[in-house]
């Protein structure tokens, strides 16, 4: 991560890591971000964009770029991910995550923890995922979410996507604890989803934390209001 310093780093390009808060979508961030620089520097246009979405409902690792460094944003999306999170097993909801109402219930009785372990390994390596209907992906130039939002029916496509390590760090059911690293693409909501048919039962996203993208790492990231603070200490003046 560049070191912030003046109006003119930032137009040249700086690559900041943010923890994106709990609730904020990423676009929130970037426009945070965008305004923070432009009042501290009384800049009228700065480019600010970030490399791949995180839903409002997770939080964590965010890169944001400025400046000329928004050109490197397609290669930080290509980049492998590590998410950790909780599923909760017993309950699927129609956008796999606590967006939407619980749709349907199972019993717990079938589950063991050797069988949840167990069912991680169908699940590494190269997989076919559907992404969900209550997502950003774009059909016939609608957005999936619309026809979700709007009761319409729509098939959603298949696409292959890569797991290197999915990972189960804690059992308390109906709760799951996870750690995945993953391809770009990746639906972390599908996993929960797939993950719950798996153990011929129900499954959704009641929690996310996205923790690496390549070699960079939210322990490294600032909070909104660090970022605030690190421009004020960089430019008492301004």
């Amino acid at each position: 991560m560049s070191k912030i310093t003046t109006a003119a780093s930032f137009q040249e390009g700086q690559t900041l890591l943010i923890d994106k808060p709990l609730g904020w979508t990423s676009f929130q961030v970037v426009n945070k971000v965008r305004w923070l620089i432009r009042k501290q520097f009384n800049l009228k246009k700065i480019k600010v964009g970030h490399a791949g979405t995180l839903d409002p409902l997770a939080s964590g690792l965010l890169i944001v770029c400025t400046g000329k460094f928004t050109k490197q944003i397609d290669t930080y999306q290509g980049q492998e991910k590590e998410y950790t999170g909780t599923f909760t097993l017993g309950a699927t909801t129609p956008s796999f995550d606590l967006e939407t109402e619980i749709d349907q219930r199972f019993e717990l009785s079938n589950i063991s923890e050797d069988n949840v372990r167990a069912a991680t390994q169908q699940f590494v390596g190269e997989i076919q995922q559907q992404p969900p209907v209550f997502s950003a992906l774009k059909k016939d130039g609608k957005r999936l979410y619309e026809f979700a939002r709007s009761g319409e029916e729509v098939e959603v496509a298949f696409r292959g996507v890569y797991i290197s390590a999915f990972e189960i760090t804690r059992i308390a059911l109906p709760e799951i604890d996870f750690r995945v690293k993953c391809s770009k693409g990746t639906y972390i909501r599908s996993l929960a989803h797939d993950f719950g048919k798996a153990l011929d039962n129900g499954a959704h996203l009641s929690a996310l934390r996205r923790t690496k993208i390549g070699a960079f790492s939210v322990e490294n990231a600032m909070s909104i209001e660090g970022f605030e603070d690190s421009l004020k200490r960089s430019n008492p003046s301004g």
